[in-house]
């Protein structure tokens, strides 16, 4: 039995280890808070194909899916594919992985975004236009709608476009806005149940001469910033497809740093925009070998490959040498003896974009697209770092 005198000293001592282990874990907790950001968007867009099982996808590592694409015609949002319906219900049942993601209809993409001018051009068309995405989105029990116009008032991939559709633009996203609201009203929905909508942009000085993003940007929750193609078959020279920061190759060089500067100044809040990342790799063959093709003539685009063959076939595979761009914070792949360069994004850069977009604030990350990484590797890496450690 413990003595009185002794009984008060241990009590005390147990009080002083008590308050000393509180404290310590409330340092702890709230170093692991700083650490690990709440509410940072981790999005996937899902292109269904032969290659993806859908089952498959780590949807606990995702707040967000966006099924690519819906189509537009004769003013309608319109599901093209025989299996959509079936893709959309599989993306549904990963919610069972994940309470909390949300499916998003994607409606547009490069090869279907030839009709919104149209769909645009007036208040009729565009009624038909909301109406018919609302009919989607309750019929497959999605939880908003993603505008990806490839690309206003621009031919795109020889799309339709007219000078108005800079206005129109405005005007399709506030009338998507508004039916959103009205639905999740009528439905009941409050907070952070209610439908969303954003949308797929251009990060570069065209794409904000040719919209009103300082407008448009009042009826958006997310804006996803295709913060890569800076470089492919279309551009004279080799280069850094998805670069964070511009290289001393090439100092004046497209970077995804410098088009969130340009949607900042065009008044669009950084807490929108989640910044975009390729989840696959450009090529070129008979490149100039000078700076281990960084920024080089070519003679050929190289096929395009997903980040899964990348790891299979070329990184450090092949003749394949994988390099870094300490300035860029990319990666690249040089083989001297086909003189071949590949641009592509890996768990290294997809950190330093991850600091990044906590550093400036932004909403998250989104990625094109998922069936290039089926085994859930870089979207792993993504996750990671955004809310690891």
């Amino acid at each position: 039995m413990i003595k009185p005198q002794t009984g008060h000293l241990w009590l005390i001592f147990l009080i002083f280890l008590g308050t000393f282990i509180a404290a310590c874990t409330t340092e702890h907790n709230e170093s692991d808070s700083s650490e690990q950001p709440e509410g940072l968007l981790s999005v996937a867009y899902v292109l269904p194909s032969d290659r993806l099982h859908i089952p498959d996808i780590a949807a606990e590592k995702l707040t967000h899916i966006l099924f690519a694409f819906a189509n537009v015609k004769e003013h309608r949002v319109v599901l093209e594919r025989e299996n959509d319906a079936l893709h959309l219900s599989q993306l549904i049942a990963l919610k069972e992985k994940n309470p909390d993601l949300k499916v998003i209809l994607s409606v547009g993409g490069w090869s279907w975004s030839g009709n919104f001018s149209d769909a645009a051009l007036n208040e009729e068309n565009r009624r038909l236009f909301v109406v018919s995405a609302l009919e989607i989105l309750q019929k497959h029990d999605l939880d908003g709608l993603d505008i990806d116009w490839e690309y206003p008032g621009q031919i795109g991939d020889n799309n339709v476009f007219r000078p108005e559709d800079k206005e129109n633009y405005t005007l399709l996203l506030r009338d998507c806005r508004e039916g959103l609201d009205k639905l999740s009203d009528n439905k009941g929905k409050s907070g952070e149940d209610r439908y969303e909508l954003s949308v797929a942009t251009g990060a570069n000085e065209a794409f904000l001469q040719h919209t009103e993003m300082d407008k448009a940007q009042e009826y958006l929750d997310y804006i996803f910033l295709m913060t890569y193609d800076f470089y492919g078959p279309w551009t004279p020279t080799t280069g850094h497809h998805a670069a964070l920061y511009a290289s001393k190759v090439n100092p004046t060089a497209t970077s995804a740093a410098k088009g969130v500067d340009l949607y900042e100044e065009a008044g669009v809040p950084l807490e929108k925009i989640v910044l975009g990342v390729p989840f696959y790799g450009r090529g070129w063959t008979g490149v100039e070998p000078n700076e281990n093709g960084r920024f080089q003539a070519y003679k050929d685009n190289a096929t395009s490959q997903g980040y899964q063959s990348l790891l299979d076939e070329f990184i450090d595979k092949n003749g394949f040498v994988r390099y870094w761009d300490e300035n860029a914070k990319v990666p690249y792949l040089w083989n001297e003896e086909t003189r071949t360069f590949y641009t592509y994004e890996d768990p290294e850069s997809l950190s330093e974009k991850a600091a990044f977009v906590k550093e400036k604030g932004l909403a998250g990350m989104m990625y094109w697209q998922h069936a290039h990484d089926p085994q859930n590797r870089l979207l792993g890496a993504l996750h990671q770092a955004l809310h690891g450690k």
